[in-house]
């Protein structure tokens, strides 16, 4: 019988959670590869429901978003308010992705209800005296 260790399976700590946030927050990818490479999984969340791809999305940071992506990440991952790391992005003014809006993604993949909830929204922003660009 082989011991395994204390910690093998007991997850990441709340320290390394935050320090994953944080790199993705202030656009430190070398610590974010460097958690990741000692098994912090990706999709960590702290106790308000945020993952690492939250932070990188709402501070604009692509670079970080790409790696959290093509690495595994939840893009459907949602904080304790159910907002995705997308939600954030758009909240933040963060609304081109490799030179596509969520409008253009949806069309390209089809998603006409997205579109048609995109634009209710806007309609009644509008109504509400709220200018949308």
């Amino acid at each position: 019988m082989v011991a395994s260790s204390e910690n093998e399976h007991a997850g990441p700590t709340p320290d390394q959670v935050e320090a994953l946030l944080e790199a993705a927050r202030y656009d430190e990818i070398e610590d974010i590869v460097g958690l990741f490479s000692i098994g912090v999984p990706l999709d960590s969340k702290d106790s308000q429901g945020r993952t690492a791809l939250h932070m990188a999305a709402a501070n604009g940071h692509l670079a970080i978003v790409d790696y959290l992506i093509k690495n595994g990440a939840d893009v459907n991952a949602t904080n304790l308010e159910k907002n995705t790391p997308l939600h954030w992005a758009c909240l933040n003014g963060h609304t081109w992705s490799h030179e596509r809006t969520p409008v253009d993604e949806a069309v390209c993949k089809g998603k006409l209800e997205v579109v048609d909830a995109i634009n209710a929204a806007v309609a009644q922003a509008e109504l509400e005296g709220v200018t949308v660009s």
